[in-house]
């Protein structure tokens, strides 16, 4: 767990700084800054895909395929992650319908899906006539891979994060598909990490740095015991990043589609739910107003999140917010008031988790207040958790 030392009042932390243009704080999860004028690097970064001469990187994006193209049929021409939500029905989209390439699709199944996104996933063979991995890890070891988590980092959905990063690319080795397409690069669209002059490419760093948070399976393996877990080497092949020497062997490169089409996801959810029958989610979430979104995993926009909230002080509301202030579907005062309704929600799927793990609410919140960011968190003299928000800023 956290060792944090944490602020009383009247001490406290520095006053949390906001971004002036969306509502991201300068304690986000992904890397970001923000310029003399208050305006986040997220931000700054956004604007740029309206300046981009999209046609150009169209052929760009056409050049760059026909190199990987399989000429005689006997293997497929690249490798898709999919989830089956909206961006992987669109990346599917752009390869299979719009450029003829025949795709592997590779799912990692973390045992979390919603009845819809489950709907979205199956339906994703049939409507684009591809082939589809669908690949689930044992659920005793998902259990485990949970429990862990929460305990080491705060974080039951680690599994779901490294499963994702590193089973496509251990069938694209195994199947000498060299191309692999993604879709965003998440922390360039949400804190602006890269710009898009950068061509940024799929990295073993930025996997493990930042969406592994510097995590790799063998540290699960060597703190199991710790926390009551009987985990193996073999329990946990799924996450086991192919050598660099395999990697070289089959020349595994993996590109982000949005640095080539520009990437909307307002824009992307309507269009396959036309053309190809994707469906939002049937029930409202706790923590967000997006039904379009994170329907492989019941979690993902409710307890997983909250424990961002509980770390970070904020989360998926402020981060689908801040979207749609930089696409013009919000104002900042709108999302702002979205935010302070959703953002601090503690969602109902926590008591699915709570029977899934074997585990009380009472043992799920000393884990997570333990967890607590000291740049984010204070206590008052009643021990009740205190933090700026964005609504107590005037400007």
């Amino acid at each position: 767990m956290s060792d944090n030392t944490y602020f009383v009042e009247p001490d406290r932390p520095p006053k949390m700084k906001y971004c002036k243009k969306c509502a991201y704080p300068a304690s986000s999860a992904v890397p970001l800054a923000f310029d003399q004028n208050g305006i986040c690097t997220g931000c700054r970064t956004a604007e740029q895909r309206d300046n981009i001469d999209w046609e150009r990187r169209k052929k760009r994006f056409e050049r760059l395929i026909e190199e990987y193209r399989c000429k005689d049929g006997s293997n497929y021409d690249c490798v898709i992650p999919v989830s089956g939500g909206k961006d992987s029905y669109f990346q599917t989209h752009i390869i299979k319908k719009v450029y003829g390439l025949n795709p592997l699709l590779v799912t990692y199944h973390g045992n979390n899906y919603t009845p819809t996104g489950l709907k979205n996933v199956k339906n994703m063979r049939d409507v684009f006539g591809v082939d589809h991995i669908f690949f689930t890890p044992s659920i005793d070891v998902l259990k485990a891979m949970n429990r862990l988590g929460m305990q080491i980092m705060g974080d039951m959905n680690w599994h779901a994060h490294s499963g994702i990063f590193t089973y496509p690319i251990r069938v694209a080795v195994q199947s000498n598909v060299p191309l692999m397409i993604w879709g965003e690069h998440g922390f360039m669209d949400l804190g602006g990490m890269h710009s898009y002059n950068d061509m940024v490419e799929f990295t073993y760093r930025y996997r493990n740095e930042h969406c592994l948070r510097g995590y790799e399976w063998y540290d699960f393996l060597e703190r199991s015991a710790e926390f009551g877990e009987k985990l193996t080497n073999k329990d946990l092949i799924s996450w086991m990043y192919p050598s660099d020497e395999e990697i070289e062997r089959v020349g595994v490169r993996g590109i982000y589609i949005s640095n080539y089409f520009k990437w909307d996801a307002n824009e992307h959810g309507p269009m396959v739910m036309e053309k190809y029958g994707f469906l939002p989610s049937e029930e409202p979430f706790d923590r967000t107003y997006r039904r379009m979104s994170n329907l492989d995993d019941m979690h993902e926009n409710g307890i997983h999140d909250y424990m961002k909230y509980i770390k970070f002080g904020y989360g998926r509301a402020t981060d689908h917010v801040c979207k749609d202030i930089r696409s013009g579907r919000l104002t900042r005062e709108e999302g702002i008031e979205i935010v302070r309704k959703m953002d601090h929600v503690k969602s109902k799927d926590l008591y699915r988790w709570l029977k899934y793990v074997d585990w009380t609410e009472m043992q799920f919140d000393q884990v997570a207040d333990s967890f607590r960011d000291p740049r984010v968190w204070w206590l008052d003299n009643e021990g009740n958790w205190i933090k700026d928000n964005v609504w107590d800023f005037d400007d």
